[in-house]
């Protein structure tokens, strides 16, 4: 394997209409992310501003707990129809082994579909520092200190 690439073990769950699960994929040679197709028998209807727990019919096997699954909205969906995932990123932790399940929400005044083998999502993956807490009574001073919402400015201020 080349360099900054993990070997990540998958188990096909599920059939959906053509007899397969469509496994992970990177649309594009600079892709960061593998698109995740949706596993269901028949389309689902999102009625507006509801969500749906959509399937991909797929688990994964991290090679160790050095390494998280994150699953992310496509933006393609987010910008055009203002489909997102519900919980913004999700988390799959290494020693999580059952399917991955996208809750989908439709963010539109309109109902959107989702077909069997649509992309819905995208997983990347990432390495994982885990932290040692120490507690302080003083942090480092810098220069925006404790500023918090809009202390760097709004927009093009």
């Amino acid at each position: 394997m080349a360099q900054n690439t993990i070997c990540v073990k998958v188990k096909k769950l599920a059939h959906w209409r053509d007899g397969i699960v469509r496994l992970p994929f990177y649309a594009t040679d600079g892709s960061a992310g593998m698109d995740l197709s949706a596993c269901i028998p028949e389309p689902i209807l999102i009625p507006p501003w509801s969500r749906a727990m959509v399937g991909t019919g797929l688990a994964i096997e991290l090679p160790s707990p050095q390494y998280v699954a994150l699953i992310f909205p496509r933006s393609g969906l987010a910008g055009r129809y203002g489909v997102t995932l519900a919980n913004a990123v999700g988390v799959i932790d290494s020693d999580y082994k059952g399917e991955i399940i996208c809750p989908v929400q439709n963010n539109n005044p309109e109902p959107f579909t989702i077909n069997p083998g649509d992309r819905i999502a995208q997983i990347l993956f990432m390495p994982v520092a885990r932290a040692v807490l120490e507690t302080v009574d003083e942090l480092t001073s810098s220069e925006r200190g404790d500023g918090g919402f809009g202390s760097t400015g709004i927009g093009n201020e």
